[in-house]
C-alpha cells in the first residue's frame, strides 16, 4: 500500500506535461490494493478535478448502480484514467499527454494486479486492441497474460445514448462469471488452462 501511496504523491505533484497548470487535482485513482477488478477510464472532468476523485459525476453515479446489479460496490474495485489530469474543455487527450502518463498507469496494474480489466474509454480500450472498434467487441473477453481485458463502453455514453445502456448492462452481467472463470484458471495446473482460455477468446 505504500508504493502505492508513493505513487499517489508522484501523481499529485507531476508537471510532465501541460495539463498540470490548469489543474485544480490531479486524479490518481482509487480502491482497493488487491482489487480484482480494474476500470480504466479516459481522464477527470470537471468534478473529478474538483474532487481529486476518479467518476464522480453522473458517470460516477451510473457506474456504482451498475456495480450494484452484480452484487458489488465502489469500494471493491480500483478506478482509474489513462490521463490524470483533467484536459481543457474536457477534449480527448493528446498523444504526448499520454505518452506523460502512462508510466502512472503501467505501475498502478502492475502493483494493484487485477484479474480482470474493464476498459471504459476507447483510449483505454486501445492500449490492449488499438485497431478494434468499441462496437465489434464490447464486452467480449479476452486474456491477455494472467488476466483478462473486457472492453465495455463509457457509462457517460450510456447515458447520452439509451440505446447503449441495456447494452452496457448486459455487458456488465457477465462480469461475475468471468471473475469465477479466471478463478477457476489461477487454481488448475499450468498445462491445463488451455480450453477456458480459448473460450474466453471470443475474436
Amino acid at each position: 500500500m505504500s508504493e502505492l501511496l508513493e505513487l499517489y504523491e508522484q501523481i499529485r505533484t507531476c508537471t510532465k506535461c501541460d495539463l498540470a497548470k490548469g489543474r485544480t487535482n490531479a486524479v490518481p485513482g482509487e480502491g482497493p490494493a488487491n482489487a480484482e477488478i480494474m476500470f480504466i477510464g479516459e481522464a477527470p472532468g470537471f468534478h473529478e478535478d474538483r474532487e481529486g476523485r476518479p467518476f464522480v459525476g453522473a458517470a460516477g453515479k451510473y457506474l456504482d448502480e451498475l456495480l450494484a446489479s452484480i452484487g458489488m460496490q465502489r469500494e471493491n474495485v480500483y478506478i482509474c484514467n489513462v490521463i490524470k489530469c483533467r484536459p481543457p474543455q474536457n477534449r480527448d487527450p493528446l498523444p504526448e499527454e499520454m505518452e506523460a502518463c502512462r508510466p502512472y498507469l503501467d505501475r498502478q496494474i502492475e502493483l494493484i494486479n487485477p484479474r480482470v480489466i474493464l476498459t471504459i474509454s476507447r483510449f483505454a480500450m486501445a492500449r490492449w486492441f488499438p485497431d478494434k472498434k468499441i462496437s465489434e467487441i464490447h464486452g467480449k473477453p479476452k486474456r491477455i497474460g494472467n488476466r483478462v481485458i473486457v472492453p465495455m463502453y463509457h457509462p457517460a455514453a450510456a447515458l447520452h445514448q439509451p440505446s447503449l445502456k441495456r447494452v452496457l448492462e448486459e455487458d456488465f452481467k457477465r462480469v461475475p462469471q468471468i471473475l469465477k472463470e479466471m478463478a477457476h484458471l489461477q487454481e488448475e495446473e499450468e498445462s491445463k488452462p488451455a480450453p477456458v482460455a480459448q473460450q474466453m477468446s471470443l475474436f
